[in-house]
């Protein structure tokens, strides 16, 4: 992936992963546009970054997705990448029958990137280089049994992208997945921004953009922290990482 000269989408980016990833692209020139929810938070980072666009969009919602597809298709001619980040992360109790929280988090992590791809890609195909980055998560290769349905969506977007880059091996459009290991952020409340066991969000985020840096045609982006997460079952030690991951929650 080229990263200058570049018209980018963010979903998610007014906190985060995403907002983070909207600075770096931003200081280096590119045109980007941040969408998200909240438009108190777009609306602050916007002011922080003059410069910088914001569209407040429902990600849950298909046919907001189309209307917002086409309408920065009109504002954006140039669009060449979307960054799909926009995920929740939610904690669930299988045993209460509650499927709320797992119907929305199907619908924001993995139904929101498969229906914002297909209504981008005839825009991103008709730039003579495009690109496509989904945030996956090495949870789509260890699952955290008090996520349960984060982690199914993640190794489903993992997938999709694998399926989406072979289909698109003969145009113009690079897909690249972004594969997180856990990341102070407020993914799952304000306490996660801060707990030690996880990586700095700049530590992440400048590992990743040197990464995208110096391995341009990576299919994955892999920190270091996340590889024993990402290569536990090719190691053999997946059930032992398990049982270390989850033996407290049990």
């Amino acid at each position: 992936m080229q990263l200058t000269d570049n018209t980018i989408l963010i979903t998610g980016g007014g906190s985060g992963i995403g907002r983070a990833l909207a600075e770096q692209f931003h200081a280096r020139g590119n045109q980007v546009i941040i969408a998200g929810r909240r438009k108190s938070l777009l609306d602050e980072v916007t002011a922080a970054h003059p410069g910088m666009h914001s569209a407040v969009l429902d990600i849950e919602d298909a046919g907001a997705i189309k209307a917002f597809a086409a309408q920065l298709a009109r504002d954006f001619p140039a669009l060449n990448t979307v960054i799909h980040n926009a995920g929740i992360m939610r904690a669930e109790n299988i045993q209460s029958g509650n499927l709320d929280d797992a119907e929305a988090t199907i619908a924001t992590n993995l139904l929101g990137p498969i229906r914002l791809s297909a209504a981008l890609l005839p825009t991103l195909m008709a730039q003579p280089r495009a690109a496509v980055l989904t945030v996956s998560s090495g949870l789509a290769f260890m699952t955290l049994a008090l996520t349960p349905t984060y982690c199914a969506t993640k190794a489903a977007i993992h997938a999709y992208s694998q399926a989406l880059r072979f289909q698109l091996r003969e145009t113009g459009v690079q897909v690249i997945e972004l594969v997180p290991p856990a990341v102070q952020t407020e993914l799952m409340g304000p306490a996660q921004a801060s707990n030690p066991q996880y990586m700095p969000l700049s530590e992440y985020i400048s590992e990743t953009m040197h990464l995208l840096e110096t391995q341009p045609d990576a299919a994955e982006i892999l920190v270091e922290r996340v590889k024993p997460l990402r290569f536990a079952e090719a190691n053999g030690g997946y059930d032992a990482f398990f049982q270390q991951l989850n033996g407290e929650r049990h």
